[in-house]
């Protein structure tokens, strides 16, 4: 069904006089910021001088992601660069990161040299995986994979555990300005993507979304299916949505248990089959039935 796009509601301005400092690069850092900025915050970030690989592989989408976002470049490995983000260190409440410990290191940006020298700051690092294995290489593909969110051999519509990630880190900004309000210092909070992908997980992990499942396409009024002219992404998955579509269907069934009995899917399979999206969309509206309409 196509409807028109609903302008997304404006985030309370819960960081208004929070300043934050982002080193972080790529998606899941300038994510974060981006969310903290439209909350209210005065961001900045820190860049290298070659600036951020985003910038190079998508500009459109860097672009949205920095946009309000005041921009300072850098080196951290020279003296000139560390001095420049001491400055603003001092003046920042938030330091956003996304290196590995060991990059911390070298920089001298380990929680307990921050925290020494800049006891009012708290920072928020987002790092793969925890513990010892937040210096193992990866990605939102490879998250995904270890906690079974991936189906044969298709790429994910889109990067859940950065996506995932960075609002988890956003939360955790939150968390640390109220924690700076309450006891009067900085403190530190990692956000790892594994963990993020982890929690998307979690519906898989409880069988809700495993095969035969009532989401996993176990229910005939939660699923898929092909359309006259294209498809249709049905979730009449309640028992009055299951029985409009069953109605409109002239499908009969006893109870809602044979929702899941293959002859159900295979009905409302053949009906779908005689349907086009305009007509299904219209359908939809008169008999109350959720779904939406997809072209090939």
């Amino acid at each position: 069904m196509t409807l028109p796009s609903p302008q997304p509601l404006k985030p309370l301005q819960s960081l208004k006089g929070v300043r934050i400092l982002s080193l972080a690069l790529n998606l899941p850092g300038p994510a974060a910021l981006m969310r903290c900025r439209q909350m209210g915050a005065a961001c900045f970030k820190l860049e290298p001088p070659a600036g951020d690989p985003m910038g190079q592989y998508n500009a459109q989408a860097y672009a949205q992601l920095h946009a309000g976002v005041k921009m300072l470049s850098g080196d951290l490995k020279t003296e000139l660069g560390q001095k420049l983000l001491h400055r603003e260190l001092a003046k920042a409440d938030v330091l956003l990161t996304s290196f590995r410990p060991s990059a911390l290191l070298k920089l001298g940006l380990t929680w307990k040299a921050l925290h020494k020298q800049h006891p009012h700051l708290s920072q928020i690092a987002i790092v793969g995986a925890p513990g010892e294995r937040a210096e193992e290489p990866g990605h939102d593909l490879t998250y995904l994979a270890e906690n079974d969110l991936l189906t044969g051999l298709n790429l994910p519509a889109t990067l859940y555990a950065d996506m995932g990630g960075s609002l988890m880190a956003s939360e955790a900004v939150l968390q640390a300005v109220m924690h700076q309000r309450s006891k009067g210092k900085g403190v530190y909070l990692e956000v790892t993507l594994s963990g993020a992908a982890a929690y998307l997980a979690l519906p898989r992990s409880w069988d809700l979304t495993q095969a035969g499942a009532a989401v996993g396409g176990g229910h005939a009024g939660y699923r898929v299916y092909a359309c006259k002219d294209g498809r249709v992404a049905l979730a009449a998955l309640e028992p009055h949505f299951a029985a409009s579509l069953c109605a409109a269907a002239s499908i009969e069934v006893a109870s809602m248990k044979a929702m899941f009995a293959p002859a159900t899917h295979q009905a409302i399979a053949a009906f779908l089959l005689t349907q086009t999206r305009k007509q299904l969309d219209k359908l939809a509206v008169a008999k109350d039935i959720p779904l939406y309409t997809l072209a090939n």
